[in-house]
């Protein structure tokens, strides 16, 4: 007797769990789903446990101590919501969020558009920019310890290299490491040392805007300042997008660099007011102090403040930024 494959034969058995025509149910796996998900669980499984054990568990410890006074040697003494009232009160932290915001505002502007000329000019280098593209990327990896050296060392009002650049034009250098007026500008300008990695990410997109669009252009007639404006930057405004909200998210924990410039064991600028970001602020309230639950209100403040400034970034982006495949 033949039979259509997948019609179901009255009389003959079906195998437990299936139907009549050899499907598994509605909404139930069959083995083979059922193995393929217990693999991947399997394998994502050390993923899961690091972040939950590694990640997550301290988030929520630091929310708890934040309500806690805690010294590191004793146990936790829950008092509410004292550390976010002392935080409210506290001048320092109100400087250490001025420094901050002042930092951030004059660094990532500056850190995106030099990476973007650079980028553009890669972009342009031929067989060269491989090169090139790895010069850019090398000084990303050196220690933020030693840029905050470099800093003292190519800024240096008396000795330093980029006051001497500036004399050979005549222009009489400021002293960037003890004016307050000129510390945060030299500490943007020295975060320009690690603009590799965000030329690597644009230069990635510049080569994948399509080449028609700008032949396209040059034909109507459109120079190389307008097709730029007009296609390129809208092309990889996605990128440009990733490389500010990354920039932004570092620039407001900015530490290590002023740190170990400023506050390094036998600095002599230790109480320079200029130079005392939040994070710095944070570590020696948390780890010199002691004062550990009120590090992890000051923690928990600068995470909110991150992520409504990120918020706002993404709103503002369903206006600036292109998607391909974006139907607005």
């Amino acid at each position: 007797m033949s039979t259509v494959p997948g019609a179901v034969v009255p009389g003959l058995p079906t195998r437990p769990g299936t139907t009549r025509a050899g499907r598994a149910p509605r909404g139930r796996l069959t083995a083979r789903a059922r193995h393929e998900r217990n693999a991947g669980l399997a394998f994502v499984s050390p993923w899961v446990v690091g972040f939950l054990v590694f990640t997550a568990w301290p988030i929520l410890y630091s929310l708890y101590l934040s309500l806690t006074d805690y010294d590191v040697l004793n146990d936790p003494t829950f008092v509410g919501l004292d550390n976010y009232r002392r935080m409210a009160a506290d001048p320092q932290v109100r400087l250490a969020l001025w420094n901050t915001l002042q930092y951030t505002v004059l660094q990532v502007p500056l850190y995106v558009v030099v990476a973007l000329a650079l980028a553009l000019l890669l972009h342009q280098a031929g067989r060269a920019r491989g090169f090139f593209r790895t010069a850019f990327f090398v000084p990303k990896m050196t220690p933020p310890v030693a840029v905050g050296v470099l800093l003292l060392m190519l800024f240096n009002g008396q000795y330093g290299l980029v006051n001497k650049v500036l004399a050979v034009f005549g222009i009489d250098g400021p002293s960037w490491t003890t004016d307050p007026v000129w510390i945060k500008p030299g500490l943007a300008l020295v975060s320009l040392w690690g603009v590799g990695s965000a030329v690597v990410i644009l230069l990635a997109a510049l080569q994948d805007v399509p080449q028609d669009l700008h032949d396209a252009a040059r034909v109507d007639g459109a120079g190389w300042w307008r097709r730029t404006w007009t296609i390129t930057l809208p092309m990889i405004s996605g990128a440009l997008f990733f490389v500010t909200v990354v920039n932004t998210i570092a620039a407001f924990q900015m530490f290590t660099e002023a740190y170990s410039a400023y506050f390094g064991a036998g600095n002599s600028t230790y109480s320079n007011d200029a130079a005392l970001f939040y994070v710095i602020y944070l570590f020696r309230e948390g780890f010199q102090e002691l004062h550990m639950g009120y590090a992890s209100a000051l923690a928990w403040l600068l995470f909110v403040i991150i992520m409504l400034v990120t918020a706002v970034q993404l709103l503002v982006s369903r206006r600036l930024v292109y998607y391909e495949g974006d139907q607005r």
